[in-house]
């Protein structure tokens, strides 16, 4: 004969399941436990391509993104094209723009590439500064360089648009093509509808930037798709000292 004790606890066993937090009692028990059901499924993994999970991968970004970057100083975004080449005077001035950000108090922070975003990381390393690089996944690798010191690669723009935002106090923009052309654009934005505030944008090179400025006023502005004033939101200089000295005093940021 059988333990009828026994049989009895079986049956409450059977007739009572809890599943961290949760309870299930009768029809509703579940064979096996969670950690087994997680390790022994294989499934259909279909699952990784759906936008809830995407939404997942976007949180882990903004949560990377954050926490590498939070306890940055002051920092200046400088951006500019990933083609300029290492012997041109464009990118010598990238180098001395990175420096004399580190030198007025600041972390630079680039879009990690090549080119313009190298040159400027460069300079902020060689002046012992903190130099930041904030890569993107694209269809051609171009990889962080070798002169970013704190290092985050997204796959999503927007993330990594925000952490451009969000950890600096202003941008300085090299001569560059579509991607420079939408940081700026994004940062005029925001300052224009006041999303962010006391929020320096300097354009470093005159000759580069003078087209797009007179389109701006002889046509975007004199059709009334823009007002005068917007052009104040912005500074254009090819002086590497006035360009730290701008962003400076509309940060607040007193030189070392």
């Amino acid at each position: 004969m059988g333990n009828p004790e026994a049989e009895a606890e079986g049956l409450r066993a059977l007739a009572e399941q809890r599943l961290g937090p949760v309870l299930r009692r009768r029809e509703q028990v579940q064979p096996g436990t969670t950690d087994q059901r997680l390790l022994d499924t294989a499934g259909d993994s279909e699952w990784v391509h759906t936008d809830p999970w995407r939404v997942m991968r976007i949180q882990s970004e903004f949560v990377e993104g954050f926490g590498a970057l939070a306890e940055l100083p002051g920092a200046i975004s400088v951006f500019g094209s990933a083609r300029t080449p290492v012997d041109s005077p464009e990118y010598e001035a990238g180098v001395r723009i990175g420096k004399a950000l580190v030198e007025a108090g600041f972390a630079v922070i680039t879009g990690g590439g090549p080119g313009a975003m190298e040159a400027a990381n460069k300079g902020a390393r060689e002046a012992k500064g903190i130099s930041v690089g904030l890569g993107i996944e694209l269809p051609f690798e171009q990889g962080l360089n070798p002169h970013v010191d704190i290092g985050v690669n997204f796959r999503y723009f927007f993330v990594r648009k925000t952490m451009f935002v969000k950890y600096a106090q202003g941008f300085v923009v090299l001569p560059g093509g579509l991607g420079t052309l939408d940081e700026l654009f994004e940062a005029l934005t925001l300052v224009q509808t006041r999303k962010v505030t006391r929020f320096p944008i300097v354009l470093f090179g005159t000759e580069y930037w003078s087209g797009l400025v007179d389109w701006l006023r002889n046509t975007v502005i004199a059709q009334g798709k823009a007002s005068e004033r917007d052009l104040m939101l912005f500074h254009v200089t090819d002086d590497v000292d006035e360009a730290v000295a701008l962003v400076t005093k509309e940060t607040g940021t007193s030189p070392r």
